[in-house]
């Protein structure tokens, strides 16, 4: 495993920094990074719908062309595939050794076997956001369903 060389930065939905986190790139292209990181956050985070553990490896997706990123999430110790979290968030920044992404409050959790649910519908609808915002990030979720439904892109099934 390689030396983290990068950092990621969640800002809140006004750009300030919530927090940020080490990471590892993966992949680049002209409109986007791939990098790997190890969740720290907490011992254990259950959240009813999975649960993340220290250690659980995120493969983590930014675009800077798309409302949205994708994490993809394997369990600690080699027990396989959680699912994949999708933030919600205005097109990521990403610069030589960070990224930074605003996140708007709205997420998708996708099983491995496809299943999708939409979370944080309240905080969402509380942000004080604009029409064409909204609309975006409205657009970008049923994009993230519709390609969950599918079984296509990021969550096809995995080996």
């Amino acid at each position: 495993m390689s030396q983290p060389d990068f950092t990621v930065r969640k800002l809140d939905h006004t750009g300030r920094e919530v927090f940020s986190y080490p990471g590892t790139v993966l992949e680049r292209t002209a409109t986007s990074v791939t990098i790997e990181a190890f969740f720290s956050r907490y011992d254990r985070l259950e959240l009813g719908y999975t649960v993340f553990e220290r250690g659980d490896r995120f493969i983590e997706h930014f675009f800077s062309d798309r409302w949205y990123n994708i994490f993809e999430i394997y369990a600690v110790g080699g027990q396989g595939l959680r699912g994949w979290y999708c933030n919600l968030t205005r097109p990521a920044v990403i610069y030589d050794h960070e990224v930074s992404a605003v996140d708007l409050a709205l997420d998708v959790w996708v099983d491995p076997l496809g299943q999708a649910q939409v979370l944080d519908e309240a905080e969402f609808a509380a942000l004080a956001l604009s029409a064409d915002e909204s609309r975006a990030v409205r657009a970008a979720c049923d994009e993230l369903l519709r390609l969950a439904a599918q079984r296509a892109g990021p969550f096809g099934p995995k080996e």
